[in-house]
């Protein structure tokens, strides 16, 4: 008995000392520290100090190694978790029908399909003429052109007129610069022109052989020049049709949907000017509509004799309605059709023969009014929940009473709907199906409520959660926002979310300053000198679902992307005690630097969203906030951080070097990831199921900080 004692004895001292050598190793996993190379910069008298920015050399062996030993200590960090990234993504995968098809659309006697095959990752674009009976024509296969690339996106098809032609853009880098190519669609041939450095996209001119596109500063990558080829002649004698050289405006080129004109468009985030060229004459000179002028923004659809126009003009912030005949577009022969409103941002119109569309937002939700060209009988279409997206979607066709439009909530599947504005009736020709057997949309709530911001401003929260939820502090609670731009984050339905509100999170999406949530002024109110009102109406979001016991500091998290990941960062500098947890994807945080280099993507047309930091009021209020250059010696919340090697929107060297920063400065021990797609730019992985995996890394690590393991 003695002998198997000691023998059972020594087992377990073996059998404790390896559990403790496992616990050991895990501790001894050290995260890489960045060499320090001070550099100096130095604006307005103002010196700073960059111990990183050598990150800045993509091509750098030094960079790339660091960037691999970030990804491995994040993979040797969450090996725990392989299981449930692999359990998450087929979850995720099961949800989907892999052998989608979109609805058909009909244009110019053929109806257009995009659809997915099981098990694969890419689309396949094809058509069939006349009927929906017709024998399938497959335009491309995006399976077949994606094999053995680490990233394929195909974008920017446009068919010729006379149905023979189409072009059709190509990126492999993940950097926006696509390829141009000319596909024979009677052949199946594909022409040797070949058209780099564009947008992708092409407009075609009426003779069916000419076709007009934008080509970007190599740079920069701003949309700069608008160029002319003709179809079998050699592309270095394209012609070079306009040049926009402000650099703080870019450019494009559409055809209206009337097919009578071919429109270049110059914005900026402030000012807009359109010229045109009647699409049979290609060879012409292009109209300019009205010349640009400081502040005012315009768009234009033309219809008969006449160009409709959406406009600010006349201070008219949340922008309205007129009108101009085609042969004389000065504004001061513009008209109202539908006047400025204070509390209806008009978005948008579509034009129909016997109808005028309208696309508006009032009370931070959407609304869409049909208007009779006759002038009486206007209504809206009836949306009754509480939260919801509607918007029209593929509507290129003038002579019909049909209106295709979505309508989605974040409890409701997207549906795309075919209304006939004539009867009213409406037909729901395809619902998002969820499979896998489990979802049922009464399983879930959605609700909308209104935090107080620090001024008084009352802040709309959307949220969805599980039946049962119970308001004791104890939910995990996943908060989102973008806050940007004028962009509005409306809620949306997500197959992917199901997998956290299935195991308890409450989702929230927070319609904070920035966005034009609730009109232009909500934009005006989160830019420029007024950024700030951004970050603290999303902390102060934060706090009121804490007290109102929706959730906890120990149950929040954060996540937003791009300039919502400059969101994140401004947020975790400023309250990081209110979060257990942040995702930062693709995070705009290195602001000061950034725009003070205009020879970087975007820098000198984002001048109007952020200020020009070339003058010192701009320059003091960035820095002010800037995510990288206020990083200070305190405890930081978890964080998983993710880039692009490639990104062409931000840059990957402002997350790395950003967590670099945060490495040597924070002084608490929670987590702090980077990881870097080493093929992928500022959208992540291409391919649907690729890009499962990203978000399976995301939810791994909230899961693993709530300590849910499957």
């Amino acid at each position: 008995m003695k002998k198997i004692s000691f023998f059972v004895a020594i087992s377990i001292i073996f059998a404790t000392s390896c559990k403790d050598k496992q616990e050991e190793m895990k501790t001894e996993i050290q995260p890489p520290i960045a060499k320090i190379v001070p550099h100096t910069l130095e604006k307005h008298g103002d010196i700073r100090t960059d111990n990183y920015f050598w990150l800045n050399q993509r091509e750098d062996k030094e960079v790339i190694d660091y960037l691999n030993k970030e990804n491995e200590y994040y993979e040797a960090m969450t090996a725990h978790t392989k299981q449930l990234q692999d359990d998450l993504f087929k979850e995720m995968k099961a949800r989907i029908k892999e052998d989608d098809t979109s609805v058909p659309y009909f244009y110019n006697g053929y109806y257009y399909i995009t659809r997915f095959e099981t098990g694969k990752d890419y689309p396949i674009y094809a058509r069939k003429k006349g009927s929906l009976e017709a024998k399938e024509e497959i335009m491309f296969d995006c399976n077949e052109l994606a094999k053995g690339q680490a990233y394929f996106n195909l974008s920017g098809l446009s068919v010729s007129e006379d149905n023979k032609w189409v072009t059709f853009g190509v990126d492999l880098v993940s950097r926006r610069q696509y390829m141009i190519q000319v596909k024979n669609l009677e052949t199946g041939e594909v022409l040797s022109e070949l058209i780099e450095n564009t947008t992708g996209g092409t407009t075609w001119s009426s003779d069916n052989k000419t076709f007009f596109y934008t080509k970007k500063d190599p740079k920069t990558l701003r949309s700069d020049m608008i160029y002319k080829h003709v179809l079998h002649t050699d592309v270095k004698q394209d012609e070079l049709v306009y040049h926009e050289k402000d650099d703080t405006f870019y450019c494009f080129v559409y055809k209206e949907k009337s097919k009578k004109y071919i429109v270049i468009g110059s914005s900026s985030t402030l000012t807009s000017e359109y010229q045109f060229l009647e699409a049979d004459k290609p060879n012409g000179t292009f109209t300019m509509f009205q010349k640009r002028t400081r502040g005012l923004e315009y768009s234009i659809s033309h219809f008969g004799d006449s160009f409709y126009i959406v406009t600010n003009k006349d201070k008219a912030t949340n922008f309205k309605l007129m009108k101009t005949p085609e042969n004389a577009t000065g504004m001061e022969n513009w008209v109202d059709v539908i006047e400025h409103r204070e509390d209806v941002l008009l978005e948008g119109i579509d034009i129909f023969r016997d109808f005028l569309v309208v696309e508006e937002r009032s009370n931070g939700l959407n609304k869409i009014q049909i208007r009779p060209w006759k002038g009486e009988g206007a209504y809206y279409l009836p949306f009754e929940s509480e939260t919801y997206t509607a918007y029209t979607t593929t509507n290129p066709d003038f002579d019909t009473d049909i209106l295709r439009y979505a309508y989605q909530s974040l409890t409701t599947p997207s549906s795309v709907i075919d209304f006939n504005m004539k009867t009213k009736e409406k037909v729901v020709l395809k619902e998002q199906e969820v499979l896998g057997g489990k979802f049922d949309k009464n399983n879930y709530v959605e609700e909308r409520i209104w935090a107080t911001a620090t001024d008084g401003t009352k802040v709309p929260i959307s949220m969805v959660y599980r039946k049962g939820m119970k308001k004791d502090g104890s939910n995990p609670f996943l908060l989102y926002a973008y806050g940007s731009y004028g962009a509005s984050m409306d809620p949306y339905f997500s197959t992917t979310r199901l997998s956290l509100l299935d195991r308890g999170f409450i989702y929230a999406i927070a319609h904070i300053r920035g966005g034009e949530d609730l009109g232009r002024q909500w934009y005006e109110d989160g830019k420029l000198l007024k950024k700030k009102n951004t970050f603290t109406d999303f902390i102060d979001c934060s706090k009121y679902v804490i007290a109102e016991k929706y959730t906890s500091p120990e149950h929040l998290y954060a996540e937003g992307g791009s300039a919502g990941g400059l969101l994140m960062g401004a947020i975790v500098n400023m309250a990081p005690q209110l979060y257990h947890g942040v995702i930062a994807q693709v995070p705009f945080v290195d602001v000061v630097t950034t725009m003070l280099d205009d020879s970087i993507p975007l820098t000198t047309g984002e001048y109007d969203e952020w200020g020009n930091p070339n003058e010192k009021e701009y320059y003091d209020y960035m820095k002010s906030y800037s995510p990288y250059d206020n990083v200070v010696a305190q405890a930081y919340p978890n964080m998983y951080v993710s880039t692009g090697l490639h990104d062409s929107q931000v840059q990957y060297w402002e997350p790395a070097k950003w967590v670099a920063k945060l490495r040597v400065t924070k002084t608490d021990k929670n987590l702090l990831f980077l990881h870097t797609n080493m093929d992928a730019g500022h959208g992540g992985a291409s391919g649907r199921f690729e890009a499962l995996k990203e978000v399976a890394k995301e939810f791994s690590f909230l899961l693993d900080l709530e300590n849910i393991k499957k």
